[in-house]
Protein backbone atom coordinates (compact mmCIF):
# COMPACT_ATOMS: atom_id res chain seq x y z
CA UNK A 1 0.00 0.00 0.00
CA UNK A 2 1.31 3.63 -0.80
CA UNK A 3 0.58 5.64 2.22
CA UNK A 4 0.55 9.33 1.37
CA UNK A 5 3.42 11.44 1.89
CA UNK A 6 1.35 14.46 3.86
CA UNK A 7 -0.01 11.01 6.15
CA UNK A 8 3.53 9.81 6.74
CA UNK A 9 4.61 13.80 7.37
CA UNK A 10 2.29 13.87 10.12
CA UNK A 11 3.10 11.21 11.91
CA UNK A 12 6.51 10.86 11.82
CA UNK A 13 7.15 13.35 14.90
CA UNK A 14 4.28 11.35 17.31
CA UNK A 15 5.91 8.36 16.08
CA UNK A 16 9.53 8.71 16.70
CA UNK A 17 8.52 10.24 20.13
CA UNK A 18 6.56 6.93 20.84
CA UNK A 19 9.63 5.24 19.91
CA UNK A 20 12.17 6.60 22.41
CA UNK A 21 9.71 6.25 25.10
CA UNK A 22 10.55 2.94 25.06
CA UNK A 23 14.48 4.10 25.47
CA UNK A 24 17.19 5.31 23.91
CA UNK A 25 17.48 4.48 20.13
CA UNK A 26 19.63 5.44 17.07
CA UNK A 27 18.46 6.11 13.51
CA UNK A 28 18.84 2.59 12.20
CA UNK A 29 16.95 1.18 15.09
CA UNK A 30 14.30 3.37 14.75
CA UNK A 31 13.68 2.77 11.23
CA UNK A 32 13.42 -0.99 11.93
CA UNK A 33 10.85 -0.36 14.80
CA UNK A 34 8.78 1.66 12.65
CA UNK A 35 8.71 -0.87 10.10
CA UNK A 36 8.12 -3.72 12.63
CA UNK A 37 5.29 -1.57 13.88
CA UNK A 38 3.65 -1.14 10.92
CA UNK A 39 4.11 -4.54 9.75
CA UNK A 40 6.38 -3.39 6.72
CA UNK A 41 3.97 -0.78 5.29
CA UNK A 42 5.98 1.80 6.13
CA UNK A 43 9.32 2.01 4.91
CA UNK A 44 11.59 5.33 6.40
CA UNK A 45 14.81 6.22 4.51
CA UNK A 46 17.83 8.21 6.60
CA UNK A 47 16.84 10.90 4.65
CA UNK A 48 13.31 11.78 5.75
CA UNK A 49 14.37 10.32 9.88
CA UNK A 50 17.60 12.87 10.14
CA UNK A 51 16.16 16.07 9.56
CA UNK A 52 13.37 14.83 12.14
CA UNK A 53 15.85 14.00 14.97
CA UNK A 54 17.41 17.22 13.77
CA UNK A 55 14.11 19.47 14.30
CA UNK A 56 12.86 17.20 17.44
CA UNK A 57 16.68 18.05 19.08
CA UNK A 58 16.44 21.73 18.19
CA UNK A 59 12.56 22.08 19.55
CA UNK A 60 14.07 20.35 22.83
CA UNK A 61 12.61 16.93 22.67
CA UNK A 62 15.55 14.73 22.28
CA UNK A 63 19.11 14.71 22.83
CA UNK A 64 21.79 13.19 21.27
CA UNK A 65 24.93 11.83 22.28
CA UNK A 66 27.67 9.87 20.58
CA UNK A 67 28.98 6.35 21.69
CA UNK A 68 29.61 2.88 20.73
CA UNK A 69 27.65 0.14 18.81
CA UNK A 70 28.63 -3.38 19.62
CA UNK A 71 31.05 -3.77 17.10
CA UNK A 72 32.90 -0.49 18.17
CA UNK A 73 31.20 2.01 15.33
CA UNK A 74 30.31 5.32 16.71
CA UNK A 75 26.86 6.08 17.00
CA UNK A 76 24.64 8.67 17.88
CA UNK A 77 21.83 7.85 19.92
CA UNK A 78 18.62 9.83 21.03
CA UNK A 79 16.60 9.61 24.14
CA UNK A 80 13.47 12.04 25.20
CA UNK A 81 13.44 14.56 27.33
CA UNK A 82 10.68 15.92 29.83
CA UNK A 83 9.92 18.27 27.36
CA UNK A 84 9.60 15.49 24.74
CA UNK A 85 7.52 13.20 26.83
CA UNK A 86 5.39 16.23 27.52
CA UNK A 87 5.14 16.70 23.72
CA UNK A 88 4.40 12.93 23.32
CA UNK A 89 1.19 13.36 25.55
CA UNK A 90 0.18 15.86 23.56
CA UNK A 91 0.44 14.32 20.38
CA UNK A 92 -0.91 11.29 22.01
CA UNK A 93 -4.09 13.07 22.48
CA UNK A 94 -4.26 15.09 19.30
CA UNK A 95 -3.91 11.92 17.81
CA UNK A 96 -6.72 9.93 19.71
CA UNK A 97 -9.19 12.69 18.71
CA UNK A 98 -8.42 12.54 14.99
CA UNK A 99 -8.35 8.64 15.08
CA UNK A 100 -12.17 8.96 17.39
CA UNK A 101 -13.44 10.97 14.44
CA UNK A 102 -12.27 9.44 11.87
CA UNK A 103 -13.59 5.90 13.19
CA UNK A 104 -16.89 7.49 13.84
CA UNK A 105 -17.13 8.87 10.09
CA UNK A 106 -16.53 5.97 8.62
CA UNK A 107 -18.99 3.84 11.02
CA UNK A 108 -21.31 6.15 9.59
CA UNK A 109 -20.12 6.37 6.06
CA UNK A 110 -20.20 2.30 5.91
CA UNK A 111 -24.03 2.06 8.05
CA UNK A 112 -25.67 5.57 6.75
CA UNK A 113 -28.63 6.45 8.26
CA UNK A 114 -31.59 6.37 5.65
CA UNK A 115 -33.13 9.10 4.24
CA UNK A 116 -35.82 11.64 5.60
CA UNK A 117 -34.79 10.46 8.94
Amino acid sequence: MDISKDLVAASAAPLVLAILSEGESYGYAIIKRVSELSGGELQWTDGMLYPLLHRLERNGYVVARWGKSEIGRRRKYYRLTDKGLEQLASQRRQWQVVDSTLRGIWRSAINPAPHGI
